[in-house]
């Protein structure tokens, strides 16, 4: 089976770090903004880098607890061999596991903490995770100042780090299963358009997930997807309706719940911290939801790859948390 249930497993606390245009967004409940994307550093690396480790030591700060208190640090971005979460790793005295899962690392990040607490094989685990828009555009599409002209399909990558804390001290949040996705690969080879590489996969999980659990979408009070965007929602519901005769009446979609219309930012927000920023600074905030789904979206693509026209494999990962 690709669901697992989870034992004594809570959530505890959490930081989270917007940049300049997340902060004027739709999201207000955040822990602390940032005005310039270099954060004060020479390189928008070395700035993600930073947000990364501020919001580790402030998450630790508000929790009194020092390195030698948390058993194991778990980090993911979008740089090339997590390079950002490694050098931010590396700052502390933490056992560190890196993990690469494009934008569904936050939710594989949770996966994994949870095994290692649910087994009896931590106490205490912190997973950070971050993505850095001016990073993100270097890396898989143009630099910002080449001035590429956009599609409507493109997401805008979230500027922003989430730090989380995990323990086997029950809190009034429980991670309390999850399910593993599968790599989808349906032969698209449009970087710009990842809403339809990962929509399969969010369709794909999901359906495993309450066939597996025994449940039915309605269920939960809220199934919130990674970051599909505007493009990807709709090939999502419409897959979901029309292939397997599944309508949700009680959903979001991170990537559509970041930005106004103003922002111009295409389909939507993208990005591994863009789930966790409105699971965390608007879903668990508005005390609304007993019981939510979430399941983090990613398009597993390369630059080599893409130049060789291979098909984009899509990954989504869901997490099942209760508001006890």
């Amino acid at each position: 089976m690709a669901s697992k249930k989870f034992n004594n497993v809570y959530l505890k606390d959490y930081f989270s770090l917007v940049g300049p245009l997340e902060k004027d967004g739709l999201l207000n409940n955040y822990d602390l903004a940032i005005d310039d994307y270099y954060y004060g550093e020479k390189t928008f690396e070395q700035a993600e880098i930073k947000m990364q480790q501020v919001v580790v030591d402030n998450l630790l700060n508000y929790n009194k607890l020092t390195d030698s208190k948390i058993d194991l640090l778990i980090g993911g971005d979008l740089t090339n061999q997590v390079s950002v979460s490694s050098y931010n790793a590396a700052k502390f005295k933490i056992p560190y596991l890196g993990l690469y899962s494009a934008c569904s690392t936050f939710a594989q990040e949770l996966i994994v903490a949870s095994t290692f607490i649910s087994g009896k094989l931590a106490k205490r685990v912190v997973n950070v995770t971050s993505s850095h828009n001016l990073n993100a555009e270097r890396q898989f599409r143009y630099p910002i100042e080449y001035g590429a002209i956009k599609k409507h399909t493109s997401t805008f990558t979230t500027t922003g780090a989430v730090a989380t804390l995990l323990t086997n001290e029950k809190t009034n949040i429980q991670i309390e299963s999850a399910t593993i996705g599968e790599s989808v690969d349906m032969g698209i080879t449009d970087t710009n358009n990842m809403g339809a590489v990962m929509a399969p996969a969010a369709v794909k999980t999901l359906v495993t997930h309450l066939n597996e659990m025994k449940r039915s979408a309605n269920y939960y009070d809220l199934i919130l997807t990674g970051d599909l965007g505007k493009v990807g929602k709709e090939i999502f519901l419409e897959m979901l309706d029309k292939v397997h005769d599944i309508k949700l009446k009680k959903y979001m979609d991170a990537g559509c719940e970041i930005y106004t219309n103003s922002q111009e930012t295409y389909a939507g927000a993208s990005g591994p911290v863009a789930l966790p920023l409105v699971l965390f600074d608007k879903i668990l905030n508005s005390k609304k939801y007993k019981k939510i789904l979430i399941i983090a979206t990613g398009s597993l693509q390369s630059v080599t790859m893409a130049n060789q026209k291979l098909g984009i494999p899509g990954i989504a990962h869901a997490v099942s948390l209760e508001v006890l």
